[in-house]
């Protein structure tokens, strides 16, 4: 189970399962005791009522026991004897020097030998005194409870009486109890577990409201939404008072830092505009010796390394703020590509690489930002140029498909391990080993970052394919294109 809701409700299952057969185990050994009980006062009150009756007939006719020639045995005499025909169990009567004079319906069905073992049985409880005991006869008649009671009003011919019943009619209701609620478990568990299904999702609703309302505070630009609080005061409201707070501590964090890295890289312009010119007026200096040049010349690269970097921070900075509108216009996508056209062919011939700019035939009127899709393409051209090999070949197209327009950028690069394509996108992510700006591909890690921006913000998106040594083409479908070149790659843009 992959649920909250799924767990409980199997755990629920087996605790009623197991409350049931605990339940059912107690019930079981609480009415075996009782019918033991029950089948020990059954054959004991049997006894003394064959005892009274034995003793009652004698004091009304002297004697119990006759000779019976029809068996040439001592045996009670008719009246009494039918009188004890109708006694149910197994019962018997014994009389002088342990001689059985008379056995129940039951017990003369027994064979002779356990007869034999019950009026053994009998002798040995002497002493005057009644007792029970357990006798196991084997089948079918198995464990035999009995009771044995001395008579001493009945005559000199009567010593005891043996009643007994089998153990196996006392344990029978206990059995038919087990078995009827074994019977009736599977459907009270599967029963319990559907209503405990719906509780409980029932119970989780808010948990699972809590949880679409997370899902859609995506990123640090939407962390001002709030959950609606319940108006119950269980552990669910508790949790959603400690999401809320804990968004309100990280809004407060997110707009703390993008005001920090607007308002440095702002303050940064000015100083590194005015270095930037010192350096630019120093190399123009006549009298400047050759080893100062080449620090100038060295400087000077740094200095312009970081205002771009201050001017990308700047533009997501304010773009993570809201404060980096755009200035849309209708605008035929063929002008752009037309001067993203010089300006590649220009880096590329720099590079050795063969760049391609395919300018569609029909017009593709767009109402976008000009400068910033100029910005974008010049990003994924710039670095599909950068990170393609000599006598490469980086290329960028257009078409309309579903009523967007679609750019893609493609490159014959070293492409990008699938690993690293959910990342490229990422400020400061370099997937190349050499991620630093002194490295052979110099670079701040915010192009791709810009461009996502610049995608999204015209309603557009960015994807990419790739893999490695064989190029990657990135996608993006409604009205910029993006590409990350630095491992062979192709970027589709729509708008």
């Amino acid at each position: 189970m992959h649920t909250i809701r799924g767990r409980l409700a199997v755990w629920y299952a087996v605790a009623i399962g197991a409350t049931i057969l605990a339940f059912a185990g107690i019930i079981y050994s609480v009415q075996r005791s009782r019918s033991f009980a029950e089948l020990d006062s059954r054959i004991r009150l049997q006894s003394d009522l064959i005892a009274t009756i034995l003793s009652e007939s004698y004091r009304a006719r002297d004697a119990v026991v006759a000779f019976d020639p029809t068996t040439n045995r001592m045996g009670l005499v008719p009246d009494v004897q039918a009188l004890l025909e109708v006694v149910r169990d197994y019962v018997l009567v014994l009389g002088e020097d342990n001689e059985i004079v008379f056995l129940s319906a039951d017990a003369r069905a027994l064979p002779f030998s356990d007869v034999a073992r019950l009026g053994e049985n009998v002798d040995r409880s002497g002493g005057g005194l009644p007792g029970y005991g357990l006798l196991d006869l084997g089948p079918p008649v198995g464990e035999l409870r009995y009771f044995v009671r001395p008579v001493a009003n009945a005559g000199p011919s009567v010593q005891a009486v043996l009643s007994g019943a089998p153990r196996a009619t006392g344990a029978l209701g206990a059995q038919r109890l087990l078995t009827a609620m074994l019977l009736i478990a599977p459907w009270v568990v599967a029963a319990s577990t559907v209503i405990g299904y719906s509780l409980v999702g029932r119970a989780l609703k808010s948990v699972d409201t809590i949880v679409d309302e997370v899902e859609a505070i995506t990123d640090g630009r939407s962390l001002h939404k709030r959950l609606a609080q319940p108006t119950t005061e269980d552990e669910l409201a508790r949790l959603t008072v400690t999401l809320n707070a804990m968004m309100g501590r990280l809004e407060r964090s997110f707009r703390m830092l993008r005001r920090f890295t607007a308002d440095a890289s702002h303050e940064l312009k000015t100083p590194l505009t005015v270095l930037r010119t010192g350096v630019e007026r120093a190399l123009t200096h006549p009298a400047a010796p050759e080893e100062v040049l080449e620090i100038l010349e060295e400087l000077l690269v740094e200095v312009s390394w970081m205002s771009e970097l201050v001017d990308s921070l700047l533009t997501l900075a304010r773009a993570d703020e809201g404060r980096a509108p755009l200035h849309l216009d209708k605008v035929d996508l063929r002008d752009i590509l037309s001067e993203v056209s010089e300006t590649a062919s220009i880096l590329g011939e720099e590079a050795a690489v063969n760049v391609e700019v395919e300018v569609p035939h029909a017009p593709a009127v767009l109402e976008v930002d000009r400068s910033r899709i100029r910005q974008l393409l010049m990003n994924l051209l710039t670095n599909a140029i950068k990170y393609t090999p000599a006598g490469g070949r980086v290329s960028i197209d257009s078409k309309s498909m579903n009523g967007a327009v679609v750019i893609n950028v493609r490159d014959t690069g070293i492409g990008i391990a699938p690993g690293e394509l959910a990342h490229i996108f990422d400020r400061f992510w370099r997937a190349d080993p050499a991620r630093s700006r002194i490295g052979e591909r110099a670079g701040a890690g915010l192009g791709l970052a810009i461009s996502k921006w610049i995608a999204e913000a015209h309603g557009g998106a960015i994807t990419v394919q790739s893999r490695q040594k064989r190029g990657t083409t990135h996608r993006h479908p409604s009205a910029c294109a993006g590409w990350d070149g630095r491992r062979g790659s192709g970027l589709v843009i729509g708008l």
